[in-house]
């Protein structure tokens, strides 16, 4: 009984002693950032998509992928590389989906195009189904019961 509660006692301490470290260890990337290298690193990392989350950016991310990437675009920028160059880099390396905006090209076409086509398409369809629908027609009654109706009303109202 007595081995049970220090096996346990024993693993929440290190619990509370290992999981925090590991916890903040993304959140301080760098010690001494440098502020031009930050600013071209937020650019850039504004235009690539986190390749683990998908609908982040590297700059709003966490992941350890994220921070990877943002690691190395830091030692591309320090290396001396153009914006051009790192993109072109991430695009080499992992495809056009890196880019938060890919460029329009044959295999991006229906991603830009999809949603125009649908609409157009949505929009031709209930044209459509409202041309087929029958137009309702005045009812049209008998003299009699045109006579019936008048007499009930009186002359209050104008004939059609």
């Amino acid at each position: 009984m007595t081995s049970t509660r220090y096996t346990r006692a024993l693993l929440a301490s290190l619990l509370v002693f290992l999981v925090p470290p590991a916890a903040t260890a993304q959140s301080s990337e760098i010690a001494n950032p440098n502020p031009a290298v930050e600013s071209r690193l937020k650019g850039l990392a504004h235009e690539l998509r986190c390749l683990v989350c998908q609908n982040q950016t590297i700059a709003d991310s966490d992941a350890p992928l994220a921070v990877d990437l943002r690691k190395q675009i830091r030692g591309m920028i320090a290396a001396g590389k153009t914006d051009d160059d790192i993109r072109a880099y991430m695009v080499e390396r992992y495809g056009n989906f890196v880019l938060y905006k890919p460029p329009f090209s044959a295999s991006t076409a229906l991603l830009w195009a999809g949603p125009f086509v649908l609409l157009l398409i949505g929009v031709i369809v209930m044209v459509r189904l409202l041309r087929r629908r029958a137009p309702v027609a005045a009812a049209k009654a008998s003299p009699s019961r045109t006579a019936d109706l008048d007499r009930l009303l009186g002359d209050d109202l104008p004939r059609r």
